[in-house]
């Protein structure tokens, strides 16, 4: 018999820190930022640490996870990188859909073909409630898209409009899903970990404030 889900969801989400060029590893930069956003979640009763495959990823939710002993780290495939969801034209902006399309398009066959079916997976393994009656805190270190896709249906917005969310490395998002209200994202982006010199980074630099 399945436990009805009872408790409340806080789901902590980040992006891994600055990458190499290569994407590899960590720059010193991104070193500095998940250490600084380790130790910002001391105080908070997180239960697990879930982390994408690449390893910018892993390498940032290791280093976070040092800051917070005794909460276990879980690789997990639909933290990964990829399109989670490949719109049709007509349900774009008429104004931007073709060039939407020609930019998606050129992203590796896997990461479009494979992408949805993760995105799903993700949806089902890590939002909504919990069963019990204890409230469950989580991170999530995964990439922009992911997040993007997240933040899009705790809005309940279109399937397509995870695109134009953007996040930086190292960054914060809490969402929150309660078994008797809807999803609400509790904030977004929030950088105040991070020194003015660490901020803004894997953010599109016209968008930087």
């Amino acid at each position: 018999m399945t436990t009805p889900a009872t408790a409340t969801r806080h789901l902590y989400v980040t992006r891994h820190g600055e990458a190499t060029p290569d994407e590899s590893g960590l720059t010193g930069a991104g070193l500095r930022q998940v250490v600084l956003l380790g130790e910002r979640l001391r105080e908070t009763p997180l239960t697990a640490i879930h982390h994408g495959p690449l390893p910018r990823a892993e390498q940032s939710a290791r280093l976070i996870g040092e800051q917070l002993p005794g909460v276990p780290l879980h690789r997990s495939d639909p933290a990964g990188d990829y399109l989670p969801y490949l719109p049709h034209k007509d349900e774009l902006p008429p104004e931007s859909a073709d060039a939407t399309l020609l930019r998606l398009a050129q992203f590796p066959e896997a990461e479009r073909e494979g992408g949805p079916a993760l995105a799903r997976e993700a949806l089902a393994r890590f939002t909504g409630p919990v069963p019990g009656p204890e409230p469950r805190h989580e991170l999530l270190v995964t990439h922009n898209f992911l997040i993007g896709w997240l933040v899009r249906a705790a809005l309940d917005a279109p399937p397509w409009r995870w695109l134009g969310l953007n996040h930086c490395n190292a960054a914060l998002t809490v969402i929150r899903y309660a078994p008797d209200r809807p999803a609400a994202v509790v904030f977004y982006n929030d950088m105040r970990h991070l020194p003015k010199e660490l901020r803004w980074t894997g953010f599109p630099p016209e968008l930087r404030a």
